[in-house]
């Protein structure tokens, strides 16, 4: 019967032209409203590296000056260069890796190709496995590397692409970089965390990732100039190897405990490190440390703001309002057939069976209004990627949010034919009869 039921309701479609119209462009609307806003939230709030999400910490140091803390009691959200490679040499996570921006020049060496600015991050080894970066072609560099600060350097596919063409294997190649010639020694894959967790300071929370990966120790012996954000609570000497003496914070320190439960230990052993400072005369405040996992660092940097999330619950009280709108046009529909229902009723139809009838006829309404609601919604996210290239990977709907698009226009139909179908089982057939 709900094979039936279905068909009839997709050919009640077709009775009242304009009034289907209004039903669907009233509920579709109010399903693009919502389900704009609801992809951007989901974006933006998602776990961008849920296996590991709860063993990647972030350790900020307060290394200010004077003996008080400062009126947040926020340590800074970078560290300065003496910390992050002192963390880094005792590693005692099971890996870890400092993290700073650069900007380098790109010099392809070929006349068709004129020198470019590239995006890029110089990092540790760990960096790669800390962070599951895919590899499509060859690998990280070696620790040795690391310490010795080797002319290597990883690169994006995009980049890859752009100087050596596409489906070359850039592995081996040499790459100029900033007036320095550097060896490929791998090509990562296409990789786009969302929101880009690992670096949200001096830089956008929902770009693209970058497509130069170099060693850290070779960017700063190079003195590539630092592409992001740099906080200095006193002066520095002149420079780029006055900022590295420095206490300014400017470099992002990222590690990997074995577990979860590894936390206190890592916490334990920054309280240790920092009275070591203290006692090297390098810090004069209290202890003042914090020790953020990925989702938390997300909060702590407000990545969803609140004007996100009052703009969702908005796009729901539209929805709302839509529905009401909604109710009112399937009164005026169902009211239209009092004779059919009685003649159904007097051949022995129960309400229950009308109920069921009517409620699948508004269930059909809302899964054509779900089709019109996501070409709407498809609208609004180009529209939104056009306006802001910055949030453009938030703005695409993946499967969850299709089948959450459906869902919610059927069940907004659904919700809005109830009060309509309860009216139409109502019907005395006795007096539709009489009446006929």
């Amino acid at each position: 019967m709900f094979t039936y039921y279905l068909g009839l309701g997709f050919r009640s479609l077709r009775r009242n032209p304009v009034l289907t119209i209004l039903m669907v462009l009233t509920l579709s609307v109010g399903v693009a409203a919502s389900m704009t806003t609801l992809t951007l939230l989901h974006g933006m709030s998602g776990n961008p590296i849920p296996g590991k999400s709860d063993r990647l910490f972030v350790p900020l140091l307060d290394n200010g000056p004077g003996e008080e803390l400062d009126g947040s009691g926020e340590p800074p959200r970078q560290v300065s260069h003496t910390d992050a490679v002192n963390l880094w040499d005792q590693a005692k996570g099971a890996l870890q890796t400092p993290l700073y921006g650069i900007g380098p020049a790109i010099d392809s060496g070929r006349a068709d190709l004129p020198p470019f600015f590239s995006s890029g991050v110089a990092v540790g080894r760990d960096f790669f496995a800390m962070f599951d970066v895919p590899f499509l072609h060859g690998q990280a560099w070696s620790a040795d590397d690391d310490r010795r600060g080797a002319a290597v350097v990883v690169i994006g596919r995009e980049l890859s692409e752009r100087v050596f063409g596409a489906g070359v294997n850039a592995v081996g190649q040499t790459i100029r970089i900033s007036d320095v010639d550097y060896q490929v020694i791998g090509v990562v894959d296409t990789w786009n965390p969302v929101p880009k967790f690992y670096r949200l300071i001096g830089n956008s929370s929902f770009s693209e990732s970058e497509d130069v990966y170099m060693p850290f120790r070779t960017a700063v012996n190079r003195e590539l100039q630092v592409n992001g954000s740099i906080d200095c609570s006193s002066e520095s000497g002149p420079g780029f190897q006055g900022l590295v003496a420095s206490e300014c914070v400017w470099i992002q320190y990222w590690v990997e405990l074995e577990s979860a439960s590894k936390r206190q230990e890592y916490a334990d052993y920054l309280n240790a490190y920092i009275n070591e400072q203290k006692a090297l005369g390098r810090y004069t405040r209290p202890v003042n440390f914090r020790l953020y996992d990925v989702m938390e660092w997300l909060d702590f940097n407000e990545v969803v703001s609140d004007d996100t999330r009052t703009s969702t619950w908005l796009a729901f009280a539209f929805l709302l309002v839509c529905l009401v709108n909604t109710v009112g046009l399937l009164l005026a529909k169902f009211s239209a057939r009092p004779g059919e229902i009685g003649v159904r009723r007097a051949l022995g139809a129960t309400r229950r069976d009308v109920f069921t009838q009517y409620l699948t006829e508004a269930g059909v309404i809302g899964l054509v209004g779900a089709g019109v609601g996501l070409g709407l919604t498809f609208g609004a996210l180009a529209y939104i990627r056009a306006l802001d290239e910055s949030i453009a990977l938030v703005t695409r709907i993946d499967g969850a949010m299709l089948g959450t698009a459906v869902a919610l226009s059927i069940a907004a139909s659904l919700l809005a034919g109830l009060l309509p179908t309860w009216r139409a089982c109502q019907v005395v057939p006795a007096l539709q009869l009489k009446s006929q």
